[in-house]
């Protein structure tokens, strides 16, 4: 799964107009979000945890339309906590995104 930067790109153009140095800020700060919830989901110990944090991922790329982000969300929701193949794809998204 690749990420197309179209989404997020049209959003930080929308928010930071011509200002490059604040797109690129959104776009670290966004990224460290992105991973927070990814910690938090490796870390979950229990199945609460686990669907909180892909709920809270899931409502972090919503906001951007980051498709790929939001899909993998939804499979983590619905599958088995812990999963590492959902894991390894969410920081692959997030490292192609940062």
């Amino acid at each position: 799964m690749s990420f197309d930067s179209g989404p997020l790109d049209r959003y930080l153009n929308a928010a930071c107009g011509d200002d490059p140095a604040m797109a690129a800020d959104l776009r670290a700060a966004f990224t460290a979000s992105a991973r927070d919830l990814a910690d938090l989901l490796r870390r979950a110990r229990c199945d609460a945890n686990w669907e909180m944090a892909a709920l809270r991922l899931k409502g972090l790329a919503a906001t951007f339309g980051i498709v790929p982000l939001i899909e993998l969300a939804e499979e983590a929701i619905a599958g088995a906590p812990g999963d590492p193949a959902v894991l390894r794809a969410i920081n692959r998204v997030i490292d192609e995104i940062g």
